[in-house]
């Protein structure tokens, strides 16, 4: 499926990815997405072979090649390891310690492989008093300070779904760390673990925030400032038919064109000095009532090619169709399936989606072919159930 697709900017790089959920896995896709050589080492008691040759369901397992091994048998752990000796970088998501008790921690990996990158993605972080426990992501955002700031005035804290701590803090910026290390590598550099922590990446995403505090232009109170839904011109909007839009007219410029366009205030209301937050829920009032007086999709038709910084708030299903995103092709279908399309984009060395997901297990033969393992070793590894 790959051969004739063009290569992307992480050609020649093999990935290892120690099969897990969320953060790591679409850490493993970034990667894959940029062309990287990327092998998944699934479960062997996942492993389903009637099921070869169909796209596994999980879109974040896209681009890869799978091989189904027994991490807890010594055969298991040595196909590892010889996996490991021809790649450049791993990627594991359990809790800290526990690749160790399966003899392929860093310390085995790196042994077999001095330049290997040993990426490890958690929510806590391998050290520190939380590092033994359990965790999902809406205590990662809790504890970094970012979910206190998420939600409605004088309401309880909203969750932002997982595409903050898991997808934003934890794997995009494992991806980082991983290419950023593979770079040190390529200049001479020694393998080395990354320490991908959740409430690291989030923390530090939370940088401006923290800037704007320091500077006097950010309150703690939730709802009360400029980027949490605080300011009437930077919110959500009923329209008549119950559904919303989104207006992000911060700029004074960008707000006289949404005045203008939309003919605001609606009489009696009137037009108080945006500028004093003391006038705010009054703005918002008018606002709220004049949006009501048509449909979503009326009012995106009146504000679109614009500067008027607004935007239909679509589902799920209604966002790949939008004119825009079907421009650029921000969504493509696959296997009878619409997902994400690769990004960022690339001039000359463009991302692709190069492979289905595969079903757990599907390319053991041909990866342990490759690995160096002949055809009597293989059968005997599969008779010890080490393989499948």
């Amino acid at each position: 499926m790959t051969e004739d697709l063009p290569a992307g900017p992480l050609a020649g790089v093999r990935v290892i990815e120690l099969a897990g959920i969320g953060p790591g896995p679409f850490a493993a896709m970034m990667l894959a997405d940029l062309g990287a050589d990327v092998v998944r080492v699934d479960r062997s008691t996942d492993v389903d072979p009637d099921a070869f040759g169909t796209a596994h369901p999980d879109l974040l397992n896209r681009g890869r090649r799978s091989v189904g091994v027994d991490l807890k048998s010594p055969d298991g752990r040595e196909v590892v390891l010889a996996l490991v000796a021809g790649a450049d970088a791993l990627i594991e998501g359990f809790r800290p310690g526990v690749t160790e008790r399966l003899g392929v921690g860093p310390a085995h990996c790196l042994a077999v492989n001095p330049r290997l990158v040993y990426g490890r993605m958690t929510g806590w972080g391998q050290d520190g008093p939380a590092a033994p426990y359990a965790g999902h992501d809406i205590g990662y955002v809790a504890l970094t300070g970012a979910l206190h700031g998420i939600g409605r005035a004088d309401e309880r804290p909203v969750p932002p779904m997982n595409l903050l701590g898991d997808f934003g803090g934890g794997g995009m910026m494992l991806a980082l760390g991983l290419v950023s290390a593979l770079y040190a590598v390529r200049g001479g550099a020694r393998g080395q673990v990354v320490d991908a922590a959740i409430v690291d990446g989030v923390a530090v995403l939370s940088t401006q925030i923290h800037a704007l505090r320091q500077l006097g232009m950010w309150h703690d109170a939730r709802g009360a400032n400029l980027l949490d839904g605080g300011a009437p011109f930077y919110d959500t909007y009923e329209c008549a038919d119950g559904r919303y839009l989104a207006v992000g007219a911060l700029e004074p410029r960008f707000y006289d064109e949404l005045v203008r366009r939309t003919g605001f205030p609606l009489p009696p209301d009137e037009a108080p000095e945006r500028t004093d937050p003391a006038n705010w829920p009054a703005l918002r009032r008018s606002w709220a009532r004049l949006f009501r007086t048509r449909t979503r999709d009326e009012w995106a038709a009146l504000l679109d090619s614009s500067d008027a910084c607004v935007a239909p708030v679509l589902d799920w299903r209604e966002a790949p169709e939008h004119p825009h995103l079907a421009a650029r092709g921000t969504f493509v279908q696959r296997n009878g399936v619409t997902q994400p399309a690769p990004a960022p984009r690339f001039s000359g060395t463009p991302t692709a989606l190069r492979r289905p997901p595969p079903q757990p297990g599907e390319h053991t033969d041909e990866l342990l072919a490759e690995a160096g393992f002949g055809p009597e070793r293989v059968a005997a590894l599969r008779a010890a159930a080490a393989v499948a």
